[in-house]
C-alpha cells in the first residue's frame, strides 16, 4: 500500500478525500512531544489493520511536525519501507481475526537492534477513537456506529467514518525503546512476546480511560443487583423485619436501583459537550486546566474516584465536558435526589449521573442495593466523582468532609481490590460562581431554597453579568492501597468479616477525609477576585486608595511565590494594578474619585459576597497571618515564643481550613515565613529575635493589613475558651456551648460591625469544640458535661494577648461574664 510511489500517491489522494468530512485532533500531544527523542527512529504501532486509521495518524503527524507513518525509516543496516505497523493482523469483511504471531516489521525490528549494539528504535502506540461511546449491550446504534470493544469489520468501520468522523481524536502513547527491551537478553523470540504483551496491555487500558469499560445496559445492571449476596441478605432481613413476601421485598429492592442508577448514553453526552462549549464561551472568558498530565497516566490500569471542591452546580457538567475534551472517560456522578427533577433528572441520568438519598438511615435494603451499585462500578473499572462535601459551600471555604461515600468506596475495595483505586482531587475555582446572588441571600441568613426547574430560567439573566475565567485544577492523587498501607499496616492479612467492617474503618474513612480535603486545598487556584477580597476586608471600612492596595496586592502576590503553598496552587498573573483594573471590570468593586486619586471600596452588596471569595483562599494566607498577628500588640518576639503560640494555635486553624502541613514539618514552614517576612520589610531579625516595624510606618500597616486575614478565626475560638471558662468545670455540654458561642458571635458582630456571616456559622463552633476533645484539652463526663485542662485559662490569655485587639477581649469577657451573672441571679 505505501511501498512504492504508486501505494503512496493513492494513499494520499484517499487521505485528501477523507478529509474532506473527516476532522480529527490529537489529545496531549505536548506531553507525548516531551518524551520523543527525534534524534533516534520513530516507529507507529496501530492495533488493528485500518487503511482510516494510518490516514488520519498520518495528517495529524503533518500538522504537528512530527515523522511521518508512510516514509521509509532506516533501523541499523534495515530499511523499512513504512514507519508503522500493525499489532493485530487484518480482520475479514464479518470482523474475525487471527491474532497468531508477530507482525513481521516488528519481527525485523528486534532482529536488526540485536544486530547493531548502538542502535536503537522508539515504538510509539497510538491509538484512534472516532467517538468516544462505551460499548452497550442491546443497542444497535452503538454496536454499529460506536467506538467499543468489538473488533470491527469494514462495514462497520465505514459507517463509523460517516457517523463519527467529525469527532475523531488521536492519542499517542510514551515511546518504547526497543533497545531497553533487547537488552534484556531474552532472546529473539521471548523479547517478541515481552513486545507484544506489553502493547496488548497497553491498548487495552487506554481503550478503557478514554472510551470506559464494557457497559452493560442498565436493566441487566440494576436486575443484577439483587442478587448479589449481601443484597439478598439486606432482603431476606426485610422480609422478616417488614413481614412481606420475597416477591414485594425484591420489587422494593428493584425500584431502588432504578431510582439511583445512571443510564449513560453516549448521543446526550455528546450533545452536552456541544452545548456546553457555546455554554462555557458565552459565559466565561475562558477555562484554565492544570495539571492534567498526571490525570491522564494514572487513568490507565486504575479506578478512578474524582473528588471535586463543591461550589455551583456548573461542577458536575465542567469537570465532565473538559475529561471528555482531553480524552478521558467522563465519570458516574454522584448526585443528590433531589436534582432528579422533570427533564433535569432524566439528562443528568444519561449524561452518567447516578442519584442518592440524602440519608440512608433507617433503610438498611436501600442501603445495600445503594453500596452494591457503587461496588459494580469500581469492580468495572468506571469512573466515579462525588463531592466529599456533600453539598455546595455557600461560605466559600471548604466544607467538612461528610463520610458516607468514602466510608462506602473503602469497604469496596476491601471487598475486593483487583483495580487499585486513586483518588483524584478537583479544585474548581470561580472568579465569580453561577450561582452568587442566591449565596448571598443564604450568606444574610436567609434560608436555602429547594431546586427548582425553574432555576434554569434564571441562568438566562446570567448572560448580563461578566464571570471571568474558572481554574480547574487536578491535585496530587492520593492511590488507597498506599494509604492503607500507612495508616493500618497489614490490612490485606486482616479478617474483615462477611460485612467487611473493621473496627478500624471510622478512624481510617476519617482520616482519608482530611486526606481529601487537605489535598483539594493545595490545589487551589488564587485569582485575581480573592487577592482583591482579602486585602479589602481586612481593612476597617472597606476601602483603599489605589496605590495603597496595589502595595498590598503586590505584597500577597510576592508573598505567595517566596513560599509558594503547594506545587499545585496556581497564582494569577499580572502586578497589583492589573489585578484591580481586571475585578473592577468585573464590577466587584465600587470605585470614587477625588483631588488626591482613586479610592476603591465595596458597598454593602458586594462586601458580603466577597467574603466568599476571600474564603476561598484564606486557607493559604493562615499562618503568615497568624504569624503577622503576634506583633500586633508585642514590639518583639524571640523565635522560640513564636514557635510556641504557633504550635499552640495550629492544630485548631489546621483542622477548621484544612492546612496541608503537618504538626512535625510546623517549625520549618514558620522559618520559611519568617524569612519571606522579613525580605519584605515587614519583620526585622535581630539574633533570635523578630522585632515589628514602627507603628507609624507603612510597613506595619502592611503587616496589620495581612493579620487582619485570620483575626475572625481566632475571634471564636476566643469566644468559645472564655464561655467555657466562665462557666466552669463540668457545668456546661459542647452543644450548649455550640449554641452559646453563636448567639454571642452574632452580637459581636452587630458590635463591632463584623461583616462576614460565616462568623457566626455554628458549625465552625461544633468543629473548634470537638477538635478541643480530639486534642485532649476538654473530656466529657457520663452526663455530657465538659471539663478542661487546667492550663487552659492561662494558654487561651496569653495566646489573645498576643493576636486579638484590647477592645474585642475585653467585649468577649463582657459578654461571657453577662452570661455567667444571669445563671447566678435565681428565678
Amino acid at each position: 500500500m505505501t511501498r512504492s510511489p504508486f501505494h503512496r500517491l493513492v494513499f494520499g489522494t484517499l487521505r485528501r478525500l477523507l478529509y474532506l468530512w473527516v476532522r480529527s485532533e490529537t489529545i496531549a500531544q505536548s506531553a507525548f512531544s516531551l518524551k520523543l527523542d527525534r534524534s533516534k527512529p520513530v516507529l507507529y504501532v496501530l492495533q488493528q489493520p485500518s487503511l482510516s486509521d494510518l490516514a488520519v495518524l498520518d495528517h495529524e503527524c503533518s500538522k504537528s511536525g512530527l515523522p511521518r507513518p508512510v516514509l521509509p525509516v532506516a533501523v541499523g543496516g534495515l530499511q523499512e519501507p513504512a514507519a508503522f505497523f500493525y499489532l493485530n493482523r487484518e480482520a475479514d469483511w464479518f470482523g474475525r481475526q487471527d491474532k497468531r504471531g508477530a507482525s513481521p516489521t516488528l519481527v525485523r525490528l528486534v532482529n536488526a537492534i540485536g544486530q547493531y549494539a548502538a542502535e536503537d528504535a522508539q515504538i510509539v502506540p497510538v491509538s484512534v477513537f472516532w467517538g468516544q461511546s462505551p460499548d452497550r449491550e442491546t443497542s444497535p446504534w452503538k454496536l454499529l456506529f460506536a467506538d467499543s470493544w468489538a473488533v470491527t469489520g469494514r462495514l462497520r468501520r465505514l459507517l463509523n467514518i460517516l457517523i463519527l468522523g467529525r469527532k475523531t481524536r488521536v492519542q499517542f502513547a510514551a515511546p518504547i525503546h526497543l533497545r531497553e527491551l533487547v537488552e534484556q537478553g531474552k532472546g529473539q523470540e521471548r523479547t517478541l512476546r515481552m513486545v507484544n504483551r506489553i502493547l496488548r496491555v497497553h491498548f487495552r487500558n487506554q481503550k478503557t480511560a478514554v472510551i470506559g469499560p464494557d457497559l452493560s445496559h442498565r436493566r441487566n445492571l440494576v436486575k443484577g443487583l439483587i442478587h448479589a449476596p449481601l443484597v439478598r441478605q439486606a432482603i431476606n432481613d426485610e422480609v422478616e423485619r417488614e413481614k412481606i413476601s420475597v416477591e414485594k421485598a425484591e420489587a422494593q429492592a428493584l425500584r431502588y436501583g432504578n431510582e439511583m442508577a445512571s443510564d449513560y448514553a453516549y448521543t446526550v453526552v455528546r450533545g452536552l459537550e456541544v452545548l456546553l462549549s457555546w455554554f462555557w464561551n458565552k459565559l466565561y472568558d475562558g477555562i484554565k486546566l492544570n495539571n492534567l498530565e498526571g490525570v491522564q497516566h494514572i487513568a490507565q490500569g486504575h479506578e478512578v474516584i474524582y473528588v471535586p471542591c463543591h461550589r455551583s452546580h456548573m461542577d458536575y457538567l465542567l469537570l465532565s465536558y473538559l475529561l471528555l475534551r482531553n480524552g478521558l472517560t467522563p465519570p458516574h456522578i454522584a448526585a443528590g435526589i433531589n436534582l432528579n427533577m422533570p427533564l433535569i433528572g432524566s439528562l443528568l441520568r444519561r449524561g452518567g449521573a447516578f442519584f442518592m438519598r440524602r440519608t440512608f438511615k433507617g433503610n438498611p435494603l436501600y442501603t445495600a442495593v445503594f453500596n452494591e451499585y457503587l461496588h459494580t462500578l469500581f469492580s468495572k473499572g468506571f469512573p466515579v466523582e462525588y463531592f466529599v462535601e456533600g453539598g455546595r459551600s455557600r461560605t466559600g471555604r471548604t466544607l467538612q468532609p461528610k463520610t458516607g461515600m468514602l466510608a462506602i468506596t473503602l469497604r469496596s475495595f476491601l471487598r475486593s481490590h483487583r483495580l487499585p483505586v486513586v483518588f483524584v482531587p478537583v479544585y474548581i475555582g470561580y472568579e465569580r460562581v453561577l450561582e452568587g446572588r442566591t449565596y448571598l441571600g443564604e450568606l444574610r441568613g436567609a434560608t436555602k431554597k429547594k431546586e427548582s426547574i425553574f432555576d434554569l430560567f434564571k441562568v438566562l439573566g446570567a448572560f448580563k453579568q461578566r464571570f471571568g475565567q474558572v481554574a480547574v485544577n487536578f491535585g496530587e492523587p492520593i492511590r488507597l492501597g498506599e494509604f492503607l498501607d500507612q495508616q493500618q499496616p497489614g490490612w490485606r492479612q486482616q479478617e474483615l468479616g462477611p460485612q467487611f467492617r473493621p473496627d478500624w474503618l471510622n478512624d481510617t474513612t476519617n482520616r482519608l477525609a482530611e486526606r481529601v480535603a487537605q489535598r483539594l486545598n493545595e490545589a487551589a487556584a488564587v485569582n485575581p477576585v480573592n487577592l482583591v477580597a482579602l486585602a479589602l476586608l481586612s481593612t476597617g471600612k472597606l476601602a483603599l486608595d489605589e496605590r495603597a492596595l496595589v502595595r498590598v496586592l503586590d505584597l500577597y502576590q510576592s508573598l505567595l511565590r517566596q513560599v509558594p503553598y503547594s506545587p499545585h496552587t496556581t497564582l494569577p498573573e499580572g502586578d497589583g494594578q492589573a489585578l484591580i483594573e481586571y475585578v473592577k471590570g468585573m464590577q466587584l468593586v465600587s470605585e470614587q474619585k477625588d483631588a488626591l486619586g482613586k479610592i476603591f471600596y465595596l458597598d454593602e452588596q458586594n462586601a458580603v459576597l466577597m467574603t466568599y471569595y476571600r474564603n476561598n483562599v484564606l486557607h493559604i494566607f493562615a499562618l503568615p497571618a497568624l504569624l503577622a498577628s503576634f506583633f500586633q500588640s508585642s514590639a518583639r518576639i524571640s523565635r522560640e515564643q513564636i514557635l510556641r503560640f504557633t504550635r499552640a494555635l495550629y492544630p485548631y486553624l489546621q483542622s477548621e481550613l484544612f492546612i496541608r502541613w503537618s504538626l512535625d514539618e510546623l517549625d520549618a514552614v514558620v522559618d520559611q515565613w519568617l524569612v519571606a517576612l522579613v525580605e519584605q520589610g515587614l519583620l526585622k531579625v535581630e539574633a533570635d529575635v523578630y522585632v515589628r516595624p514602627a507603628p507609624s510606618s507603612r510597613q506595619f500597616v502592611l503587616l496589620t493589613l495581612l493579620s487582619r486575614a485570620i483575626v475572625q478565626t481566632l475571634q471564636r475560638f476566643y469566644m468559645a475558651t472564655a464561655l467555657l471558662l466562665n462557666a466552669g468545670q463540668n457545668a456546661i455540654s459542647a452543644e450548649e456551648l455550640e449554641d452559646l458561642s453563636t448567639v454571642m458571635a452574632q452580637r459581636l458582630s452587630i458590635l463591632h460591625g463584623l461583616n462576614a456571616p460565616e462568623f457566626f456559622d455554628k458549625t465552625l463552633f461544633r468543629h473548634f469544640i470537638q477538635t478541643l476533645l480530639d486534642e485532649g484539652v476538654l473530656r466529657q463526663d457520663e452526663a455530657g458535661k465538659l471539663s478542661y485542662h487546667p492550663l487552659l485559662s492561662e494558654l487561651a490569655e496569653g495566646a489573645a494577648k498576643r493576636v486579638l485587639p484590647a477592645e474585642i477581649r475585653l467585649s468577649i469577657r463582657q459578654v461571657a461574664l453577662e452570661r455567667s451573672d444571669e445563671e447566678a441571679v435565681p428565678v
